[in-house]
């Protein structure tokens, strides 16, 4: 259940907030951005994205749970026609609050909410980072068995032995790891 929110209501009592925001939402899908009070705003962007979130569902019963909250017909069919298609492998996030300063009138801090429309660009994963690790801690073994001279043979061997028993992704990345090792055992005798 959702936790009521303390303090007072933005327009006096409880019904005329759920109307105040239902036409906030509106406006939003409508005109896709729209400038408000900071407050307002925050409050409007958890039922604006509910409603996109129906709307991704595009069934009749979701039709239906934003008609219950958006009398206009309009505005809904513009939000499960145009809007959730735009929207469709977003997971969320599909509103964004920027604030604009201060309304010369009453001083009220105002805020543009907007609907993010653009395509969402998943983020590439990078091997080199995880491929880092792996060859600092094949490195830190080598250099502290390279300080007994009578080992220095073994030594060599036992980073490649055990960059492949680690499970190295790829043979590269053990090769890399041996001529890690082998420059570090040059260094040293240097």
């Amino acid at each position: 259940m959702p936790k009521p929110t303390k303090g007072p209501r933005l327009g006096g009592g409880p019904a005329h907030e759920r109307l105040m925001l239902a036409n906030l939402a509106a406006a939003l899908y409508t005109h896709k951005s729209i400038k408000t009070t900071e407050t307002k705003a925050k409050r409007l962007r958890p039922l604006a994205e509910r409603l996109i979130t129906f709307a991704k569902r595009g069934d009749l019963h979701a039709r239906r749970r934003v008609l219950s909250v958006i009398g206009d017909k309009e505005v809904v069919h513009i939000l499960f026609s145009e809007i959730a298609p735009l929207v469709a492998e977003r997971e969320g996030g599909y509103t964004r609050i920027t604030k604009v300063g201060n309304r010369k009138g009453d001083n009220a801090p105002m805020a543009v909410i907007e609907l993010v429309l653009e395509p969402v660009t998943p983020k590439a994963k990078s091997t080199k980072k995880a491929a880092a690790p792996k060859t600092e801690k094949v490195e830190e073994p080598a250099e502290v068995v390279e300080e007994t001279p009578a080992e220095e043979a073994p030594a060599e061997e036992a980073p490649a032995e055990d960059a492949a028993e680690a499970g190295a992704e790829s043979q590269a990345e053990g090769e890399a790891a041996e001529a890690a090792a082998e420059d570090a055992v040059e260094k040293k005798s240097e």
